[in-house]
């Protein structure tokens, strides 16, 4: 077995990251470092009020953000106005401020509320979550950033394209509610601020009668929608609705949607609901895809994405003048996110932003002229 690669793909206001296990993708990150995430970030923040209800308190932080600090992540005991050194383990979501935990330290920790470090980017977590991992980016700052943090062996900068038309596709994708399966049908994934929805859609499949075709479709199909359960790093209640099964028949696919799930330690499958959905929950970690990107995709997104092929693009005519058409709402996200047109700009020189209300969202293009 080949070992893991990482690929980083870093572009303006953007860095993307791929694992690949035998040529297959494995996990996904889109990051924006002018606002990251923050897992594993180190603070200083402020208890600011109990919540015994929840057990735990709330932590004022630095740029008036709010944190929460269970009981049993160091909040038990501790009293308000207390200053403490606290790491974030999840990121903030679903409307919520990010989860801490505390974290010893030299001397007793004073105000204000500050950031003390930041916490490891993706391609880190992974090298470190794979340590025969090989790197690859396409930027070569962050070849200099991983090979100063990993070693220049194991760290490799590429004049072509880190992410390939396969791969590309593969995180085009992950934006999307639709996931088709090998063999016909489909998943469609709703998420849902209580919980996320998977059905299941056998395809042509739906009018045979073969009982066996239909476990094995839906067999088949429990296995992807555990991958893109994974992938796309969504979290809390999932319930799953198979396909062409009478729900006492249903209660068989547990052992395999067991087996799908067994590889993600965050995943654990709860059973068979009265209405035979399949029900499972995975611990809240990372901030998950539908959030990042948007679904549809932002305004944001949909602009990065426009700088992101332009710069590929702008490669081909170097010196050419560039005109970034785009609906107003989109220019606007652009103007708003720290660096992303400067970046370009350092990159390919100035791009003119024309605006189009009549744009149609994913028409957005970077233009000679």
């Amino acid at each position: 077995m080949a070992a893991p690669l990482i690929l980083v793909s870093a572009s303006p206001g953007e860095q993307r990251t791929a694992l690949l296990a035998d040529g297959r993708l494995e996990a996904a990150f889109i990051e924006r470092p002018a606002r990251p995430e923050g897992i594993g970030d180190l603070h200083i923040a402020r208890l600011a009020a109990r919540a015994p209800a929840m057990a735990g308190a709330f932590l004022a932080m630095a740029g008036g953000e709010t944190g929460f600090l269970p009981d049993s992540a160091g909040a038990k005991g501790r009293g308000e106005g207390e200053w403490l050194r606290v790491a974030v383990t999840r990121a903030a979501q679903g409307g919520k401020g990010p989860r801490l935990a505390l974290r010893p330290g030299d001397g007793a920790p004073e105000g204000p509320p500050r950031l003390l470090a930041r916490g490891p980017d993706a391609p880190l977590r992974l090298a470190a979550a794979h340590p025969t991992a090989l790197l690859r980016t396409d930027d070569a700052a962050s070849a200099a950033r991983l090979r100063a943090a990993l070693g220049p062996e194991r760290v490799a900068f590429s004049t072509a394209p880190a992410f390939d038309d396969a791969l590309e596709t593969a995180f085009d994708l992950l934006a999307s509610p639709e996931v088709p399966l090998e063999g016909g049908g489909r998943l469609t994934i709703h998420p849902t601020p209580a919980l996320v929805a998977i059905d299941i859609d056998a395809g042509s499949a739906a009018g045979r009668r073969d009982a066996a075709a239909h476990r094995a479709l839906n067999t088949a199909a429990l296995a992807e929608a555990a991958r893109q359960i994974r992938l796309r790093h969504l979290a809390g209640a999932i319930l799953i609705d198979m396909a062409g099964l009478a729900v006492a028949r249903r209660k068989a696919l547990l052992p395999a949607m067991a087996e799908a799930a067994a590889p993600d330690p965050d995943l654990r499958l709860i059973g068979l609901t009265g209405l035979g959905l399949i029900e499972l929950q995975r611990r809240r970690t990372h901030r998950p895809w539908h959030e990042v990107v948007g679904l549809p995709p932002s305004p944001l997104s949909r602009g990065l994405l426009a700088l992101r092929r332009g710069l590929r693009d702008a490669a081909a005519r170097p010196g050419a003048p560039l005109t970034l058409t785009a609906s107003p709402a989109v220019l606007a996200a652009l103007r708003d996110w720290p660096g992303a047109l400067e970046e370009f700009h350092r990159a390919a020189g100035p791009l003119h932003l024309r605006p189009d209300p009549l744009c149609p969202p994913g028409q957005e293009h970077v233009h000679a002229g």
